[in-house]
């Protein structure tokens, strides 16, 4: 999500669950700011791609946004999600996706910065199988985000980090412990997939 800075109202674009228990319902997005939800075609094939992971996962989805990619992990099985954003908007759109697809009851939504967040869920002792990383782009918050997620112990063994950036911003082989296993393009975004 970029630009964070002027809040309307809730607002309705062209997003969806695309599969699963809430597969076919309509989320809310924010009207009046850039918030760069994921389009559809990226999100099914990024989740083609984990589809056999997501049974049972722990999801973290930081920088959530509208809590899309959050709540389509929980329509696809995923046993529990916790969503992060620093902010209150889109906070309250998450809470509204997550009662509207009546997903509610197997997550938890924070409002911090990433960087608090992580040291909190790490003080509950939550770890997570699957963390989705959608940062402003150009900013390297990706970078700083892996770092914390592993310095704060809060990742399973063998888990994924997926990471949305620009596609010409080619992120390294490695992100600390991290070892990047799978790239994909679309467009002007890339999806990259890393396994710690």
């Amino acid at each position: 999500m970029i630009g964070l800075k002027k809040y309307n109202s809730i607002g309705e674009e062209n997003l969806r669950v695309i599969s699963g228990k809430a597969g076919g319902l309509r989320l809310k997005s924010l009207e009046g700011i850039a918030t760069r939800p994921t389009a559809d075609r990226i999100k099914e094939s990024l989740f083609n791609i984990i589809d056999p992971i997501i049974g049972e996962a722990q999801v973290l989805d930081l920088f959530a946004g509208t809590g899309a990619l959050g709540i389509e992990a929980l329509s696809r099985g995923a046993k529990f999600a916790t969503f992060v954003d620093s902010n209150r908007q889109s906070i309250s759109v998450i809470k509204y996706n997550l009662e509207h697809t009546r997903l509610i009851q197997a997550a938890e939504v924070y409002m911090n910065d990433y960087h608090s967040a992580v040291k909190k869920l790490s003080e509950l002792g939550r770890r997570y199988d699957i963390v989705f990383i959608d940062p402003p782009y150009g900013k390297g918050l990706e970078y700083k985000a892996v770092k914390m997620l592993i310095n704060f112990d809060i990742l399973v063994n063998n888990s994924i980090i997926i990471i949305e950036n620009e596609q010409k911003d080619v992120l390294p082989d490695k992100l600390y412990t991290a070892v990047k296993v799978d790239r994909r393009e679309y467009g002007r975004t890339a999806i990259s997939f890393y396994k710690e």
